[in-house]
């Protein structure tokens, strides 16, 4: 997250770092709360986006086809990180880590049609990331994914199992949540697995539809879900009390409330909205990006 050297100490994990100096409060809510749903809050908030579609007009005019609100929530994100580490956390084996990088998963379909198949995409970013950053990384991947007529390590390894009887496949499943509580699962199993990551972030609105409350899911440890939908058009009484019309787009965040505190969680969503609202500080790196706690 940093150019700070951290030596790896035991109690650390291949994806993160034990959060040594935690209250002993908040070290002991993953015990009562044990699994992610058990600590799911979900947040709803709208932002107003006619100077951001002004802005996103420009930067496809200026060659980057296809910049939209994905390429956007996800720049915001990861600056909203070099500001705010702790919302990089992860719990796991009732413990809570710092995660080394920005790690963001998608799901993907090869094409708009109810037959295509879809996929699931991870991308690493780092928090110094501008938007073009964001916009390069997620572009080649996705470009990767629809131009592969095979499937991506985590399809195939999806289909190895499909094969085994349920009794198989509940074995094993139910040896890898073991080896993840520990912290043993390989590093070839992390970089492919759909439920290790930063945050899963979904654009309903590229098929016209408000944003759901995502669950977050128990295996694993994504620490956030953000969904956006269609933008949509409001008429508001402007400064002078005239009839205006507005746009706005709907996003809804579940989020695992024991990386850290409502307080924390509050200032971090107020991080992103301002990084929403005024896209062109994402054009350069943060000024500094701040270490979470050891």
């Amino acid at each position: 997250m940093s150019e700070t050297i951290y030596k790896r100490r035991f109690g650390d994990r291949r994806d993160g770092r034990l959060v040594r100096t935690y209250p002993a409060y908040n070290k002991f809510t993953p015990f009562i709360m044990k699994t992610r749903n058990d600590a799911c809050n979900y947040f709803s908030d709208s932002i107003e986006v006619t100077e951001i579609d002004r802005w996103l007009r420009e930067k496809r005019a200026e060659g980057y086809k296809g910049m939209g609100m994905l390429h956007l929530f996800i720049a915001a994100y990861v600056r909203t990180i070099a500001y705010r580490p702790s919302l990089n956390r992860f719990v796991s084996g009732q413990q809570v880590y710092a995660r080394y990088n920005i790690e963001i998963l998608m799901t993907v379909k090869k094409a708009m049609t109810d037959e295509s198949e879809e996929t699931t995409i991870k991308v690493k970013f780092l928090p110094s990331d501008t938007i073009f950053d964001v916009y390069r990384k997620i572009n080649e991947k996705i470009d990767e994914v629809k131009a592969n007529d095979g499937n991506n390590g985590t399809d195939k390894f999806a289909e190895t199992f499909a094969r085994f009887p349920r009794i198989i496949i509940n074995s094993i499943i139910g040896f890898f949540k073991i080896l993840d509580y520990f912290g043993w699962l390989p590093q070839s199993l992390l970089d492919i697995s759909p439920f290790h990551g930063s945050m899963i972030i979904t654009d309903l609105g590229s098929i016209g539809i408000p944003p759901v409350s995502h669950h977050i899911y128990n295996f694993g440890n994504l620490p956030l879900f953000v969904a956006f939908g269609a933008k949509r058009r409001a008429i508001e009484l402007d400064n002078t009390g005239n009839p205006v019309e507005r746009k706005y787009v709907d996003y809804n965040v579940t989020t695992d409330e024991r990386i850290c505190d409502g307080f924390y969680h509050a200032g971090s969503f107020k991080y992103l909205k301002y990084f929403l609202r005024n896209p062109s500080i994402l054009e350069a790196p943060p000024e500094k990006v701040i270490q979470d706690i050891f």
